[in-house]
């Protein structure tokens, strides 16, 4: 019997454990083919081994699926071109990137050397950008692909001492939307994922979080529904300890304030201005100028 992902090539990132392991086995056990890329590095980035990605690679043999193995770093772009170049002289194709590889340096900002707030947005977002540049021209000339960005609670809603993975993850939920717009002539779909599991990169959080209860496998659902043939696309999805919800960046109506006392008006009205009474998730960035414009043409009687 067919499954879901036959015939799918799939790269998964920071793939040698955790998340990623997961994403991947989930992946392979429907079908897919899969590219376990993993640097072998500690949790801060340092180091490096490809025995953690072979070892997956191995599993997913045994249970009589296809993988490949890479180690290649995602900072590294020419490194990530040759990563898929080896996996089109194999498959001849990619269908699917899980960009989910990450490190952590967490310091609260005061005391945040500005060399670990680059190399953890280097990591994170410029990692994510130069896989997805990597695959982005094969996915449009095949008409299909499928992306999912790892996103982050701390980048959405903010975390003490993570000013530097939060402002990563939030940024990547810009890149989501923008590439969402520009890939959907070509049938490229791109999402966030927004896990909460115990992996070694939450395992400093021990005393907060029951972690028994928040086993990785239970997030990997989610990213096989972003990556199916029917996925949605723009969408933040939130999973963790079996749970699913999904996140949105909205717009409130807001007011109209104009004249010398404007920045009375907004420090009087600022109720009105955050009412969520009729927000809405706008298609894209010119939702906000239309808004704006509206309330201008209203005041003016048009």
């Amino acid at each position: 019997m067919r499954q879901e992902l036959d015939g799918r090539v799939a790269i998964v990132t920071g793939a040698g454990g955790g998340l990623g392991r997961c994403h991947a086995l989930a992946l392979a056990e429907r079908g897919a083919k899969v590219v376990i890329n993993d640097l072998g590095g500690a949790r801060d980035g340092t180091g490096g081994s490809l025995t953690a990605a072979e070892d997956v690679v191995k599993e997913i043999e045994t249970l009589g699926g296809e993988a490949m193995a890479d180690g290649a770093s995602v900072t590294d772009y020419a490194a990530v071109e040759a990563m898929v170049a080896r996996t089109m002289e194999r498959w001849g194709r990619v269908d699917i990137l899980v960009n989910n590889a990450g490190v952590l340096r967490d310091k609260s900002f005061a005391k945040m050397d500005l060399d670990d707030f680059r190399f953890v947005v280097d990591v994170h977002l410029m990692g994510a950008v130069n896989c997805t540049k990597a695959v982005w021209e094969i996915m449009r000339l095949q008409n299909y692909g499928r992306i999912v960005m790892t996103t982050s609670s701390s980048g959405l809603y903010g975390n003490f001492g993570q000013s530097n993975y939060g402002a990563a993850k939030m940024a990547l939920v810009g890149l989501m939307q923008t590439l969402s717009i520009e890939g959907a002539k070509n049938d490229i779909r791109v999402n966030c994922l927004a896990p909460t599991a115990h992996t070694r990169m939450t395992e400093d959080l021990g005393a907060a979080l029951p972690l028994d209860q928040l086993g990785p496998e239970l997030v990997s659902p989610g990213l096989v529904h972003l990556v199916s043939e029917d996925a949605p696309t723009r969408c933040i999805l939130a999973a963790g300890a079996g749970g699913f919800e999904r996140a949105y960046v909205t717009l409130t109506q807001g007011i109209r304030a104009t004249g010398a006392d404007a920045r009375e008006q907004v420090a009087a009205r600022f109720g009105d201005i955050s009412d969520r009474s009729d927000e809405i998730v706008p298609e894209m960035g010119a939702a906000q100028g239309m808004i704006e414009l509206g309330k201008l043409q209203k005041a003016l009687g048009a």
